[in-house]
């Protein structure tokens, strides 16, 4: 390695952008070796940062437009993954990071409160908040469930707005409930907050939440104006794992041909899809993303007299799109060993993301039992995978 040098191309489907099974997300072509050493670090970037994007934008829709700030650095699965893992957060669409070193190399806004041991220091609730008004007059945010949210927690709150910032001329930012009945108690605090004077201090929530808490709370008519999400989100607990997979496709042969190569299984949806290949995705004349095709490499997919796709495993349902455009989404990267992409900014990828999140119809969006989104092959490697399957089986 000492005197190693990067010959490969590489394709990639841009960051920002809705993936699905089965699609080649990085295509990988040079010597086996060199293959090969980037195997794990491809593995480990894209399917952890995958993973913790994918939730996010779960739990951001979920929040029907309420900020989400990402909380999650003490939960993650070590530094790596509460550093990257607000990075990708972000461009999932949460509005802002507790992770500070993340905020400061990232450009994401950092966002926080006081924490529960803040409250404890002092003699009193009320000694507490005072103190942080004090020193925080432009942005307090009290955490108001230490002890008893309704008890001493508001009323503790709304003493130190009425006695601390008023004089000052300054307005309170917002409390934060991190515990307890979330609906019940935001409403209770927002009724106690009107009635102070004080119906521009916003609500945050936070406490293990997730999208199916986040929405069953703005069901329930939960006065919550912003959610901080830890665990849940920076571990993507309810599904840890994304299955990328780095496979080898075709062996380039001594007269510039391609041999295709494939994985068997007993499982079909493990069996890979051999060739060098590219990914397109269909787009009505609305701009909704219809189905995604992958091809061979040299294919070129044209629409203007409208494109037929057919399921590559139930291969007797197809579908005609008439008056549709196609996007190839396999962007070079690397050419020969030099990289040929300049990467937008953070800002501009999580406005990408927004933007091709919307799409997607909200049937394929669902939580539970989405709609499928077709990912088809084209007739010609649709062939080529049949009789290299036929050969193999052999």
């Amino acid at each position: 390695l000492a005197n190693f040098k990067l010959h490969c191309n590489i394709w990639a489907i841009e960051e920002g952008m809705p993936i699905f099974p089965q699609e080649p997300i990085v295509t990988v072509e040079g010597p086996a070796i060199e293959c090969q050493l980037l195997e794990t670090l491809l593995l480990v970037t894209f399917n952890h940062q995958c993973l913790i994007a994918t939730k996010a934008n779960r739990i951001v829709r979920s929040a029907a437009g309420r900020p989400v700030m990402e909380f999650g650095a003490r939960r993650a699965q070590g530094y790596d993954a509460a550093y990257f893992g607000a990075r990708a957060s972000y461009i999932g669409g949460c509005g802002s990071t507790s992770c500070v070193m993340a905020a400061r190399d990232f450009g994401i806004p950092a966002s926080g409160t006081m924490a529960h041991s803040w409250v404890q220091m002092f003699p009193t609730e009320y000694d507490a908040f005072k103190k942080y008004a004090e020193m925080y007059p432009d942005a307090c945010v009290l955490l108001v469930d230490t002890y008893n949210v309704l008890r001493h927690g508001v009323p503790d709150a709304i003493k130190v707005f009425d006695e601390v910032l008023k004089p000052m001329g300054k307005r309170p930012k917002g409390i934060r409930i991190d515990s307890g009945d979330i609906a019940y108690l935001s409403k209770k605090a927002r009724k106690m907050l009107d009635e102070a004077g004080y119906p521009d201090c916003t609500i945050c929530a936070s406490n293990s939440l997730d999208e199916y808490i986040v929405r069953d709370l703005i069901l329930q008519g939960a006065r919550v104006d912003s959610f901080g999400i830890g665990e849940n989100m920076i571990t993507a607990k309810s599904d840890p794992v994304f299955g990328g997979v780095y496979k080898l496709a075709a062996v380039r042969e001594d007269d510039g041909s391609y041999t295709p190569k494939m994985k068997l299984s007993e499982s079909a949806e493990k069996m890979t899809i051999p060739c060098l290949k590219k990914v397109w995705r269909i787009y009505d004349q609305d701009g909704k993303a219809m189905a995604d095709l992958i091809t061979m490499a040299d294919e070129v997919v044209e629409t203007q007299h409208g494109i037929t796709l057919f399921d590559p495993i139930e291969t007797w349902k197809e579908c005609t799109y008439v008056n549709c455009t196609a996007r190839c989404l396999s962007t070079p990267i690397y050419e020969n060993g030099k990289r040929v992409y300049s990467s937008p900014s953070l800002d501009d990828i999580k406005k990408f993301c927004k933007a091709q999140v919307n799409t997607l119809w909200d049937e394929v969006k669902r939580f539970e039992n989405p709609h499928r989104y077709y990912v088809d092959l084209s007739q010609k490697l649709w062939d080529t995978r049949s009789a290299l399957l036929k050969k193999l089986s052999k």
